[in-house]
């Protein structure tokens, strides 16, 4: 039974903070949108360069975080900030759009690429075992343990912070040091170093003839122009993006970090450069062991499988099915834990449902968890969650933008306020940022006009949204 009186405990330090940000942005990314990326740019070179930019954008936007998180470090994190800097319709746009498909999407995502791979091992649990055939849908057992994992992590998250702290840490810890390992093996076991093969087509952009990409590897490759490389690198930029986001979840948390004004800029710089170095030296590995159009290639776009195989042998695939399995159920994990936070901040707020703004006996928004995990199930039964990457990346990109403007403003409207930490390289480095997220929103408007005017249509889907939550909140 919930107690309204309940308040969140700061239970959880720097190394608990740094372990959600690198644990929520690891997922099934890294081991699979390299060869999208490169199907779009077709050069050792662009493929690195979407990877650096990609961290550089990351990196900035969160130590640009860590102000904004000094200032306000309470429950919320984005939603707060964007309420603060602006006024209650741009925070409750932005607490929309998570629920309706930032944060919910992303775990639906997580949970079904944790059952593809888990099928490795256990094919019974693969998305060809369909189950249940009711007409309008087919639910295979792959989507029925994808369920059965969020269900699983989101009732250990109503139990108490400290849970979830536990499996974040182990599960991030893991991962973070498996990676490490795949990236020295890709170096030093691998049978052939294909790097200066690799490295000839240097920075010569060019595209595939049309080949579908299910395994074949084309023969010819076709130079672009710069129009459709900046295309292409948008296009390729939504799978790094959509790898490389989630780092933000801290601040929705903050309630429940010691120090957090201290903590959570820490956390935000830490994790995040954690993971882009490994980002980078990870790709450099695939560049070393796979032949670029392999990488290009790989079946279902499984380029570390495929590099994998190049050094454990027969063996390589389960070895990344593993390493997927415990990268992806410890990225949902943070996913789950913070995503109700801020349905609890709205809450407060009245902008959203009551229950969602009370705490259980453990300190935690139990029925925020609830609703997030039904979300998120339903939209694993959809089956439409790979077509909702690029409206992910679309909608999370344009709030990122807003949020870092929004550091202009405070500093304008609220000069005088506390400042525990201000944001690294201001103003150049922000200004950077909104520029390329800039340009990135266009070349994704103009690669893929379709979802990405659907994410922006679910974004003003809000705004109706908000006066009803208004109106009903007036009575």
């Amino acid at each position: 039974m919930a107690e309204t009186s309940a308040s969140f405990k700061q239970s959880l330090g720097l190394v608990d903070a740094t372990m959600i940000v690198a644990g929520s942005m690891i997922g099934s990314g890294i081991f699979i949108v390299s060869s999208d990326i490169t199907r779009h740019v077709g050069s050792a070179g662009w493929l690195i360069f979407v990877w650096v930019i990609t961290g550089f954008m990351t990196i900035t936007a969160a130590v640009s975080y860590g102000e904004l998180s000094g200032m306000f470090p309470k429950a919320g994190g984005q939603y707060v900030f964007l309420k603060e800097a602006f006024n209650p319709l741009a925070g409750f746009l932005y607490g929309w759009s998570l629920f309706a498909v930032i944060q919910t999407a992303t775990i639906a995502a997580v949970g079904v690429a944790f059952a593809r791979f888990t099928a490795y091992f256990i094919p019974e649990v693969g998305e060809g075992n369909i189950i249940a055939d009711i007409g309008f849908i087919k639910i295979s057992a792959a989507q029925v343990l994808a369920i059965a994992m969020i269900v699983f992590l989101t009732y250990t998250n109503t139990k108490g912070v400290k849970g979830g702290k536990i499996i974040q840490t182990s599960f991030t810890t893991a991962k973070l040091l498996a990676l490490f390992g795949l990236v020295i093996f890709g170096f030093l076991l691998v049978k052939h170093s294909f790097w200066h093969e690799n490295w000839q087509t240097g920075f010569n952009a060019a595209q595939d003839l049309g080949v579908d990409g299910k395994g074949q590897i084309p023969t010819v490759w076709k130079s672009i122009s710069i129009s459709v490389l900046i295309g292409g690198i948008a296009a390729g930029m939504t799978g790094s993006i959509f790898s490389s986001d989630a780092w933000n979840n801290v601040t929705f948390i903050a309630g429940e970090i010691k120090n957090p004004k201290r903590n959570i800029g820490l956390a935000l710089f830490l994790g995040t450069l954690i993971v882009t170095v490994i980002y980078l030296a990870t790709n450099l590995m695939y560049l070393n062991a796979v032949p670029l159009q392999q990488i290009a290639f790989a079946p279902n776009d499984r380029v570390a499988v495929v590099a994998s195989d190049q050094f454990f042998g027969e063996s390589g695939t389960k070895v990344i099915a593993a390493l997927i399995m415990v990268s992806t159920f410890g990225c949902n994990n943070g996913l789950i834990l913070a995503g109700a936070r801020v349905y609890y901040a709205m809450a407060k707020d009245g902008l959203f449902f009551k229950k969602t703004g009370e705490l259980n006996k453990y300190s935690v928004p139990e029925y925020g968890l609830w609703i997030q995990c039904i979300v998120a199930s339903l939209l694993c039964l959809s089956g439409s969650y790979s077509d909702l990457l690029t409206m992910i990346s679309f909608v999370v990109v344009i709030f990122y933008v807003l949020t870092i403007i929004g550091i202009f403003v405070l500093r304008k409207k609220r000069p005088d306020a506390e400042r525990p930490y201000k944001a690294f390289g201001f103003p150049v480095l922000p200004i950077a940022y909104i520029i390329l997220a800039v340009a990135f929103c266009i070349g994704l408007v103009y690669a893929s006009p379709t979802y990405s005017l659907w994410g922006l249509g679910i974004v003003l889907l809000g705004v109706p949204l908000y006066y009803v939550a208004i109106s009903v909140q007036k009575k």
